[in-house]
């Protein structure tokens, strides 16, 4: 589910999130109905076609994400956005749990003032809902250059579910959404 159908490329939207490692988005990401592609990569630093190495250090100032390619007609970007405030805590900066840096950073970067717009809206309904102890510190930017992930990070939660960071890390996100969002999961994962 990592790559695209090109030939219907044209109906389909383009999400970019960043919350943390990159491998928990993607999971949770392709098990959303009406998400035709997830292609975990980098984002946000000044250094073109990054290796994980040089972004790892928080030096390349990239940040992991998740470019999410959709179908709006099934899904909406603000379902995507409700779902990424859930699987991850947005109150962190340059942080999601043990993981350090700015590459974890909370970001979404957008793709049009439409998308900005909702990205915004959705950032001030949590602020005014209370439901965090602490304010977001998501930043909300135009989408830079994306640079995909080394093929090794791409499908990784599917590939290698037995790995320690897998178990301990993404499963519980995994589950997380899923408890919340049932009737968003595509019937492949029901």
């Amino acid at each position: 589910m990592n790559k695209i159908d090109h030939k219907n490329e044209a109906s389909l939207e383009r999400a970019t999130l960043g919350g943390g490692c990159f491998w928990c988005l993607e999971a949770v990401y392709q098990q959303i109905q009406g998400v035709k592609a997830v292609v975990s990569g980098y984002g946000g630093g000044a250094r073109p076609n990054p290796s994980y190495e040089s972004v790892c250090t928080g030096v390349s100032g990239h940040a992991e994400i998740v470019d999410v390619y959709f179908d709006p007609k099934i899904v909406s970007y603000r379902d995507l956005l409700e779902i990424f405030f859930v699987i991850h805590d947005p109150t962190t900066l340059n942080y999601q749990g043990n993981d350090r840096g700015t590459q974890y950073r909370s970001v979404i970067f957008t793709h049009g003032e439409i998308q900005a717009g909702e990205a915004h809206e959705v950032v001030e309904e949590l602020e005014k809902s209370g439901i965090y102890s602490g304010p977001i510190v998501t930043q909300i930017e135009s989408a830079p250059p994306i640079y995909p992930a080394e093929d090794y990070h791409q499908d990784y939660f599917r590939q290698h579910p037995g790995q320690g960071y897998c178990m301990a890390v993404v499963a519980p996100k995994l589950a997380k959404f899923r408890a919340k969002f049932k009737s968003l999961i595509a019937a492949d994962f029901a």
